[in-house]
């Protein structure tokens, strides 16, 4: 297994090219065996942990920083040995508080970015996040009072970088442009859904990316199993469900060749995934989601799979991307 630390970006912070996601911890893996996925990723080399504000669904929101925060307490040296990521704009409504219009909705404002970074930080039982992200986008909401927000949260210690997901190019862009008129560092990393069967952020949110010298942080790698072996899983029955078997069907002739084709390299499917992510320089780290021990030690497996030209283009013949970065693709 081999797990290897890159810059973010440009930028001089040093992180683990597999991220460990946390989306599922509490509310489909249990606190303890959450524990045991963390320890573990420490122990394969992963020093990337991200969480968000609203993990924990149907529990609560915030619940899964909790399990974080309490993982991190049990101290010998885990809060040291991490780049923890958190993130801000969506609804935080807690059970112990009354309604609330900031905290239970979506915005960038800077009464929720102050708000919701005091209580990611109580959760989290730290006193710094290393990269606060914007979860989405809040084009309605000035970039004069969102920018002065992050800077403030920097300037108390309370953040250290600040980062962008589900951006569009233009946004990334825009966001870079105003950090910068004001002496701002700007914006480090950009998490968009980017997997083989999703390559629409190839047109502008990976040239935003390079650009701006930004790391590329690619959620749900496996196209939320689609990419991860869908195909004999459902045809065996090991895994059902109407919208499921809805979209393997939809997508057979084409899980049929990558599922040869992953045989043939004698990798499983989900890690080929994730190392053909792992091909694009632009790529610091996918986000993985495992619930298990295994799954953790699947992801990082496949940071060690080395892809040959000929592999690469096979694979661009079964997931065709865009065309190419915009606008070569709609015009010349």
């Amino acid at each position: 297994m081999t797990v290897q630390n890159r810059r973010l970006g440009n930028h001089g912070v040093l992180v683990s090219n597999i991220c460990l996601g946390t989306m599922n911890f509490g509310w489909h893996t249990s606190e303890e065996d959450s524990f045991k996925i963390m320890d573990r990723a420490l122990e394969l080399g992963i020093n990337f942990f991200d969480t968000a504000d609203v993990y924990g669904w149907d529990v609560e929101h915030g619940y899964t920083e909790e399990i974080v925060g309490r993982w991190l307490a049990q101290g010998g040296g885990r809060r040291d040995a991490i780049v923890l990521a958190t993130k801000v704009y969506n609804p935080v409504d807690r059970k112990a508080n009354r309604p609330e219009v900031n905290s239970d909705g979506t915005s960038l404002s800077a009464y929720k970015i102050r708000k919701h970074c005091e209580g990611s930080l109580e959760r989290l039982q730290t006193d710094c996040i290393d990269l606060y992200q914007m979860h989405h986008i809040d084009r309605a909401c000035p970039w004069d009072e969102t920018w002065q927000s992050f800077d403030t949260l920097i300037k108390q210690g309370k953040a250290v970088y600040v980062g962008s997901s589900n951006f569009a190019g233009w946004d990334i862009a825009t966001a870079c442009q105003e950090a910068s008129k004001r002496g701002f560092m700007g914006l480090v990393s950009e998490q968009s859904h980017y997997h083989l069967d999703n390559r629409m952020v190839e047109l502008e949110v990976i040239p935003s990316c390079r650009h701006y010298g930004m790391g590329l942080l690619p959620w749900s790698p496996l196209g939320g199993g689609l990419l991860g072996g869908a195909l004999e899983k459902h045809d065996s029955g090991r895994r059902k469900g109407d919208e499921f078997s809805k979209r393997v069907e939809e997508k057979r002739p084409q899980l049929e060749k990558y599922e040869t084709l992953c045989r043939e390299l004698g990798h499983p499917p989900g890690e080929v995934a994730i190392a053909w992510l792992l091909h694009n320089p632009i790529v610091t780290a996918p986000i993985i989601g495992p619930r298990t021990i295994e799954q953790l030690e699947s992801a990082v497996r496949a940071a060690a799979i080395e892809l040959d030209q000929e592999t690469l283009d096979k694979l661009d013949d079964i997931f065709p991307g865009p065309g190419g970065e915009a606008p070569v693709p709609y015009a010349w």
